[in-house]
């Protein structure tokens, strides 16, 4: 599956929210998520921009499914799937 060209960084965040990751704080335009879903804490760092680089996308969920224990597709499969 392919990913989204036109999600903002807000977007993402909504969609986050599912595995447990809430916001702590932001600086400048960076906005810093905190989940504590597998018992000790992990935090990314979504860019607050209108559209996210791929690149950039692909490093986020590659670092929630790593954090997960999961495959990135399936990530991407329940995040953007229809």
């Amino acid at each position: 599956m392919r990913l989204p060209r036109d999600l903002s960084g807000h977007d993402l965040i909504k969609l986050l929210r599912r595995y447990g990751y809430e916001q702590t704080r932001q600086v400048g335009s960076h906005i810093r998520l905190r989940s504590a879903l597998r018992g000790y804490p992990h935090y990314v760092t979504i860019p607050d921009h209108d559209q996210l680089r791929l690149g950039t996308l692909n490093a986020i969920l590659s670092d929630v499914a790593d954090y997960l224990g999961r495959e990135r597709p399936a990530i991407v499969l329940e995040l953007f799937g229809k």
